[in-house]
């Protein structure tokens, strides 16, 4: 395992929802950043297009669907081909989880991606880093959503791992920032142009195609970053405005046909929408424009062959092609930008004096969005902006947070943070909690929610054994949304980390005192547990946001 002296070079990967890409810089010139180029592009689909049995046959770019498939005549060869993409959002705490082919399961499809995009990555390094240990010199920098539990902290760890991204699954040249923190850093270098000074504070709104992060942060002196409110987002990125043009197409061709058309025919599928995208969505401002016709027969031919009923009636009478209005499109955007809009709300609530609001990711391009988020917002504050390349802003930034992790001074807690202790059964208690020995185990708060921890702050504790005979302690730390809980077992209680000391045998029950620390310095927490009687010390470490 590497130590910090032995790093030559920062990596980072942007693996989006539907949108991927990445960045390196030398930690002797960290400000030339090399971001990769895709065929003219900073960033690649987060798209894999797979054969029958699952073997990647390419990504990215390459996996699009194009034209070309309208040639192909043999309909077994089209369902051969199996692309699939925003598999990234089965990570995430949403109900509807998107699409993927039966047989294939979503943690396959992150780890073929980032062993994908990791080759690329390795080579690019390799060529402009002479002489490099990948493994020993390299560190990379994941970002990940502000929602990303622990559970899919870890998945994305142990994707990590499988992909050949690391030699280690506990490695710790992989670290991890959150999408609107690594934003805020690359944005401090544009706060002294938007008039932003030490002491002010900003939001950051990361728009993808997946999630929407936001983060308000202050600028403290020595360039170093405050959060000041906890992060938030939501699942409201600018694939699900694609979500409701697929509905629109539902009303028009019927649910059915459109749901054989995910299942057989998905790349015809994914043409018609990365043409909903090009010359509607894209180019969609919110000025009143001329109706937009969308030609089915040429960029989704087998569609006919499945549409019944009434809708066929109509579709043949349309000659297959329909007519989108202004507010055919604007109903598609609207509730997507009303969750938008709702998020800096509640942001700007915690907050009454941010001073600018700065949009970043790829969805903050869309002309739309700008001006709706400016409308709301523009007679609480003038500075509403967003910078040049706002879709490489996450990536530039978490190579600078691998660079100079210490220009995150503090973070807001997300989650209540507790372990379970065993104390005596009370009245109050539920009958049903009461254990054998007329002891029950309760839910001890160690953090709350919404507490801001500086990178020097720890939570400490001490605890003794409750028998003589015990030889081991567990540590097991808990997580609520709320802000205290009484047991471990209710409902918004979830099991976070499970650990367990052991416990020497000792003359006096009573020097059996063990001091337990949780360091939030990073996103991952250190727990330390140190027996003061005979300074044996145990650590581990665990993703906490």
């Amino acid at each position: 395992m590497s130590s910090t002296n032995d790093i030559r070079v920062i990596t980072a990967i942007d693996f989006g929802t539907t949108y991927s890409g990445f960045a390196c810089a030398h930690k002797n010139s960290p400000e030339d950043i090399y971001v990769q180029d895709f065929e003219g592009s900073l960033k690649t689909p987060t798209v894999l297009k797979y054969d029958k049995n699952f073997n990647v046959l390419s990504w990215g770019i390459p996996a699009l669907a194009d034209r070309t498939i309208r040639k192909i005549k043999n309909i077994d060869d089209i369902n051969e081909m199996k692309p699939v993409e925003r598999f990234k959002l089965h990570l995430g705490n949403i109900e509807e989880k998107p699409y993927l082919p039966e047989g294939l399961n979503y943690k396959k499809a992150i780890t073929d991606y980032l062993c994908e995009i990791g080759k690329m990555m390795k080579t690019y390094v390799k060529d402009k880093y002479k002489f490099l240990d990948f493994f020993d010199q390299v560190i990379i920098i994941l970002t990940v959503p502000a929602e990303f539990d622990n559970n899919a902290i870890s998945i994305m760890r142990e994707c990590a791992f499988n992909a050949g991204l690391t030699d280690s699954r506990s490695s710790r040249n992989l670290k991890f920032t959150t999408e609107p923190e690594a934003a805020a850093i690359h944005c401090m270098n544009f706060l002294s142009g938007n008039e932003i000074k030490s002491g002010d504070s900003f939001m950051i709104v990361d728009c993808g195609g997946g999630t929407v992060d936001l983060t308000t942060r202050q600028l403290l002196v020595g360039n170093t970053l405050g959060e000041i409110t906890e992060r938030t987002g939501d699942y409201c990125g600018s694939s699900y405005v694609d979500m409701e043009f697929i509905k629109f197409l539902e009303r028009k061709v019927g649910k059915s046909t459109i749901e054989i058309l995910k299942k057989n025919h998905y790349r015809q599928l994914q043409y018609l929408i990365q043409e909903f995208c090009k010359r509607i969505k894209l180019p969609f401002t919110g000025d009143d424009l001329q109706i937009s016709e969308i030609d089915l027969e040429e960029l989704c031919p087998v569609l006919k062959q499945y549409c019944k009923g009434n809708a066929l009636e109509e579709m043949e009478e349309l000659e297959w092609i329909i007519d989108l209005s202004f507010e055919d499109v604007k109903v598609m955007f609207d509730p997507i930008v009303a969750k938008i809009i709702q998020l800096i709300r509640n942001q700007l609530n915690s907050n009454n004096k941010c001073s600018a609001i700065i949009l970043v990711g790829g969805f903050s391009e869309s002309k739309y969005l700008q001006r709706r988020i400016r409308q709301e917002f523009e007679h609480q504050l003038k500075n509403i902006s967003v910078p040049v390349y706002p879709m490489v802003a996450v990536v530039k930034g978490a190579i600078q947070f691998g660079i100079k992790e210490h220009v995150i001074t503090s973070r807001i807690l997300k989650w209540t943070y507790g372990t379970d202790i065993v104390r005596a059964w009370e009245p109050e208690d539920p009958s049903s909690k009461k254990l054998p020995n007329g002891m029950v185990k309760a839910f001890h708060k160690l953090a709350e929610r919404g507490a801001q921890l500086t990178s020097r702050d720890t939570i400490t504790t001490t605890f003794k054994p409750y028998s003589l005979f015990q030889r081991k302690v567990s540590f097991n730390v808990y997580v609520t949304s709320e802000s205290d809980a009484k047991y471990c077992d209710d409902d918004d209680v979830r099991l976070l980390n499970r650990w367990e000391i052991d416990i020497p045998i000792l003359d006096d029950f009573d020097d059996q005192t063990i001091l337990f620390t949780l360091n939030f310095s990073t996103i991952e927490i250190l727990a330390i547990a140190e027996n003061q009687k005979t300074g044996d010390k145990y650590q581990v470490k665990f993703n906490y946001d």
